[in-house]
């Protein structure tokens, strides 16, 4: 499994893997025992889930902070990481940490479809 930098090239992994629906699938697990209400649709254009993930990761800053804390803590997202990411800037801050979101699911369905 490769380290990503970019949200393109996890997605393109995850389509030339077949897995990109059990990424969604993990997705809508842990925002649920987060008990956040967001449940993605299993076709779900890349773009789209791009775009939901980081409005809703900002709306759980602004307004729900405790929830966001909990589902960082649900999904595993490494808290070193977090920490490193600039804060001054919100919009760009949930935009990091939605991505941290997706590389740590994309973990979790690369090692259950390998092992």
């Amino acid at each position: 499994m490769q380290l990503h930098n970019t949200f393109e090239t996890l997605i393109t992994e995850a389509n030339q893997l077949d897995l990109y629906k059990k990424l969604i699938q993990q997705l809508n697990k842990d925002f649920l025992l987060a008990n956040v209400d967001l449940d993605f649709h299993e076709d779900i254009l890349p773009t789209s889930l791009k775009l939901l993930l980081h409005e809703a990761v900002y709306k759980l800053i602004q307004e729900k902070f405790s929830e966001y804390l909990n589902l960082l803590y649900i999904i595993d997202v490494s808290e070193k990481q977090v920490k490193a990411l600039e804060g001054d800037d919100t919009v760009k801050l949930a935009e990091d940490v939605a991505f941290l979101i997706l590389k740590r699911e994309w973990q979790k369905v690369w090692y259950k479809s390998h092992y």
